[in-house]
């Protein structure tokens, strides 16, 4: 199983509830991903958004900058929002990505979980599953031939045009991101694509009988079993000691989920919201590292898992909160997960 960060670049806010500078957050990603390369942490994946909670609008830039300071660590999206993109630009970016980083790029397509990207790109949100499915079978359609003849509904047709640079190997290594629809899971298993499951509230094992569908579902479409890929992405911030660490970290959290709330019409997030998910039936690994490393096993028997992405700087917590995270995750949890596994 792969262990790896994910991250949207949660800008950090000054007294007064105000974002701070974008550049400052963004330096500060690329010392933190550097770190991840150096303890050993296997993917980083960086989300896009576009809001003034985040840092990070255009991921493929961000994961460049990082290709130039590290040498193993796996770089992505997480996701990218391909209903508001252009896949041949898309396709373009993530190769020349894989080309910078000697074949570490890959691509996590979704629809996202905010709408900011539509009204700004000149898309419509009545189209909003057309778009996804459209884009996302020209994309593959990029990724397994460099000339493409294509035609659709929200696009301009391609006639024997080539896609240029191609990945490296010819071939970009992509997931979907999935929030728990069963429509989602039917296209990512017909397509023949490895799927993650954002696991961000309630207790996990309600997403069983969505993994199960899944694995059904791949293998009814002819696909080899042996060539599936499933993962996770779930909140997580680790410290030494368990308690403390969620005690320093509820201020930030719950002020980004009350931020996020607040456009959406939820209830303010409390105290207990924030045990209960924290708890054994829990979504959330706000722990220290023996907590975190029971909760990411018990994930695995769950699932089955072939990755598990901690979400790792929900809210903007420090640069300094966020390294030493991200060093305990690399030194202290990773090398126990991966013993337990047989995986070394």
């Amino acid at each position: 199983m792969e262990l790896g960060v994910g991250m949207f670049g949660d800008n950090h806010y000054d007294e007064h509830g105000k974002p701070l500078s974008a550049g400052e957050r963004l330096r500060e990603l690329i010392e933190e991903i550097k770190l991840m390369d150096e303890v050993g942490i296997d993917f980083f994946g960086i989300g896009e958004h576009h809001r003034p909670d985040y840092a990070v609008s255009v991921p493929e830039v961000v994961l460049a900058a990082a290709a130039t300071v590290t040498k193993n660590i796996k770089l992505g999206s997480a996701v990218t929002v391909l209903s508001s993109s252009d896949p041949v630009r898309i396709y373009q970016s993530f190769a020349t990505l894989d080309q910078l980083s000697q074949g570490r790029a890959e691509l996590v397509a979704g629809r996202g979980s905010f709408i900011e990207s539509f009204p700004l790109f000149g898309y419509s949100l009545n189209d909003y599953n057309e778009l996804f499915e459209e884009k996302l079978e020209l994309l593959l359609k990029i990724n397994s031939s460099e000339r493409i003849t294509w035609k659709g509904k929200f696009r301009a047709p391609l006639q024997d045009q080539m896609v240029l640079p191609r990945a490296v190997n010819n071939y970009l290594n992509i997931w979907v991101a999935v929030g728990g629809t069963p429509e989602s899971v039917v296209r990512a298993a017909k397509l023949e694509l490895p799927v993650i499951f954002a696991i961000i509230g309630g207790n996990p094992v309600q997403f069983q009988p969505l993994f199960q569908y899944y694995k059904e579902l791949y293998e009814n479409f002819g696909h080899n079993p042996k060539n599936m890929k499933v993962g996770v992405h779930m909140h997580s911030f680790f410290g030494e000691n368990s308690q403390q660490t969620a005690d320093a970290y509820y201020s930030v959290y719950s002020a980004q989920m009350n931020r996020v709330g607040a456009s959406r019409g939820w209830p303010p997030f409390s105290r207990a919201q924030y045990e209960q998910g924290r708890s054994k039936q829990g979504a959330y690994l706000f722990s220290d590292a023996n907590e975190a490393i029971d909760k990411i096993l018990h994930m695995h028997e769950l699932f089955g898992l072939n990755r598990f992405s901690a979400h790792m700087d929900v809210g903007g917590p420090s640069h300094s909160m966020l390294m030493k995270s991200i060093e305990i995750y690399g030194t202290k949890i990773a090398p126990k997960v991966r013993e337990a596994l047989g995986v070394m």
